[in-house]
């Protein structure tokens, strides 16, 4: 019987494994995130591998440890969480009539018994890009959605699931992947690797 750990305090996270029904329990890591790379797709598998062997460290025989990272790149830059408020409207000012993509990186690390009885880690990184197609917002739009106050801690400065759903034109790929998790990536790696029933 393995231990799933959500190595994320992410709230939407948690809702969407407790949405597909995986049992798990949360330990958030708190490594400082810290990346040499310039790559969206290698940023976002680099800090999710690094949260998860954070959590590693102190885990049992048949823990589960999941690391993620969502990032939010437009034209190759990244798009943080906004500093402030005018900095959530220049993003926003960005994104706005365009496409931009959404990456989350994922480490499943799966503590294994050696042939030797010792403890082994077995590591599996991957990462999903969504393509977002936002609409075309006028400034007031912008200015009554940044008062919402809901764009200032997340990624991009704005929630897909969120009151933002209303200027978002199209996806192209994984929608829960916008969210922060790719579940059916996720989900097809756990059951391969005999983590859940299949």
């Amino acid at each position: 019987m393995y231990n799933i750990i959500l190595a994320s305090g992410s709230p939407r996270r948690k809702e969407i494994l407790e949405q597909v029904g995986i049992p798990f329990t949360v330990q958030v890591s708190n490594k400082e995130e810290v990346t040499t790379e310039a790559e969206p797709v290698n940023i976002v598998k680099g800090l999710a591998s690094l949260k998860a062997n954070d959590i590693a460290e102190g885990a049992k025989l048949h823990d589960v440890i999941i690391g993620c990272d969502t990032i939010v790149a437009y034209n190759n830059q990244i798009m943080g969480k906004p500093k402030d408020e005018e900095d959530a409207k220049r993003m926003l000012h960005l994104l706005q009539h365009d496409v931009h993509e959404v990456y989350t990186g994922v480490s499943v690390i799966i503590k294994m018994e050696a042939e030797d009885g010792s403890i082994c880690d077995k590591e599996i990184n991957f990462a999903v890009e969504t393509k977002v197609y936002v609409n075309a917002m006028s400034d007031e739009q912008i200015e009554s959605y940044v008062a919402t106050k809901e764009p200032m801690d997340k990624a991009g400065a704005y929630a897909v699931q969120g009151k933002f759903a209303a200027h978002i034109k199209k996806l192209d790929g994984d929608y829960y992947n916008v969210v922060g998790l790719p579940i059916s990536k996720l989900y097809n790696v756990l059951v391969e690797e005999g983590i859940l029933a299949n």
